[in-house]
């Protein structure tokens, strides 16, 4: 494994290696105003929420690594504490980039990518009416992390107003994370696009108390076939299935036709449970795979 010392290395490199691993980013699409109401908008993938009660949003416009020269977003929000938080989806991804330009002070990037304004109701900087979600934000704090090129400059941003549009809301009123239909940054000109077919669930461990892969018997733990994803998702469970359970698994049909296909070879009977388990657990369905192993 290569191992590099940060002192040795120059921001650049720092940012080439940082982007590329850090991944994938989220990103802010800010929108911000001067003293004299001149609009700004630039995205910025040092972003996220950092808490819900007050809900809280942090970015960082960086100093410039090529010359350390601040952002207008920076310089605006100094003058004017406030901003919109514009989460950016697919539809609109490239606009956003053609946003990141370093336009002369005083230009509106709204005018540049085409993106529609859409004045907000409690802050002065505009929401973009194509970003799915907007947030309305008061920025409480900014937290300078140094001088230099590549320095991070903290933007704690407070939200205030959540908009977000109808045809992404559940008969509950909740957000479907189907339609969002998010974009994300990765390392130089590299994003990734979050669709339906690459979304999947991970049971949430606060939910209840696993076992661990601790507690997993050593001949499953260290199976040739069961990867870490497969063990994390075994040792998730609060408790194993009962003999009970598991004799009346073991009537299955697909297991009888297992267990008959490998009479007098326990080591490819294994290999095949095994096997089979992996399959249930690429479905999710932990239980049916801790009976398959344990017969």
């Amino acid at each position: 494994m290569k191992t590099l010392n940060t002192a040795d290395l120059t921001p650049l490199q720092l940012q080439n290696y940082l982007h590329y691993a850090i991944a994938p980013r989220p990103i802010c699409l800010a929108s911000t105003v001067d003293a004299e109401g001149n609009v700004n908008l630039s995205p910025f993938s040092f972003f996220n929420m950092m808490s819900t009660n007050p809900p809280v949003c942090v970015f960082s416009p960086a100093r410039r690594v090529r010359d350390n020269t601040t952002k207008h977003t920076l310089e605006n929000i100094l003058e004017v504490p406030e901003c919109v938080i514009n989460i950016v989806n697919y539809d609109m991804v490239q606009q956003v980039s053609l946003s990141s330009v370093e336009y002369a002070a005083g230009v509106n990037e709204f005018m540049k990518s085409g993106l529609t304004e859409v004045p907000s109701e409690l802050v002065k900087p505009p929401c973009v009416a194509e970003s799915p979600v907007q947030f309305e934000c008061l920025v409480t704090n900014v937290i300078s992390l140094g001088d230099g090129p590549g320095a991070g400059n903290l933007v704690v941003a407070e939200i205030k107003l959540i908009h977000i549009k109808d045809d992404l809301l559940d008969a509950d009123g909740k957000i479907n994370q189907h339609k969002m239909d998010l974009v994300a940054r990765l390392g130089g000109d590299w994003y990734c696009h979050v669709t339906a077919d690459n979304l999947f669930q991970v049971a949430k461990p606060v939910r209840t108390m696993g076992i661990g892969v601790d507690s997993i018997p050593a001949t499953i733990r260290n199976s040739t076939v069961l990867t870490g994803n497969n063990l994390g998702q075994l040792g998730n469970v609060e408790s194993l299935p009962t003999d009970e359970e598991i004799d009346a698994y073991a009537q299955r049909d697909e297991i009888k036709e297992l267990f008959d296909a490998t009479i007098g070879d326990s080591q490819t009977r294994d290999l095949q449970l095994h096997l089979h388990a992996r399959q249930l657990l690429d479905k999710g369905l932990v239980m049916e795979a801790w009976m398959v192993l344990l017969m």
